[in-house]
């Protein structure tokens, strides 16, 4: 069992995780992240991610973020449009969800996934 802890998100190093190339519309955005818990099972996920700007498409998982720093725009496909950002915002996304994210600013995000 993972102890308890505290973590200083905007701080946080991060590990690069290669994006899929179909998936990059436009810019060269690169990614990072790093998973501070997991659940046994592997379908609970908590970490941070980074995403620098340009423009990407993603498949959701059950999310909640919430910004630490930057800014972006995610169309929901058939949905809604969410602007992300200034820090503190939160957003729930659904497992499904197709999504375009336009990154404005680079976005940090602390997150709790469901698989």
């Amino acid at each position: 069992m993972t102890p308890s802890f505290a973590l200083h998100i905007a701080d946080a190093d991060l590990e690069p995780e290669p994006l899929d190339p179909g998936q990059i519309v436009s810019g060269a955005p690169e990614v990072s992240g790093k998973v501070v818990w997991a659940s046994p099972d592997g379908r609970q996920v908590r970490g941070i991610w980074q995403i620098t700007p340009g423009v990407v498409t993603d498949t959701e998982a059950d999310e909640l973020f919430v910004v630490i720093s930057g800014s972006a725009t995610v169309e929901v496909e058939g949905g809604a449009t969410l602007r992300v950002g200034p820090p503190g915002d939160l957003a729930v996304l659904r497992a499904g969800d197709r999504t375009t994210w336009t990154v404005h600013e680079t976005l940090r995000k602390a997150y709790a996934i469901t698989l």
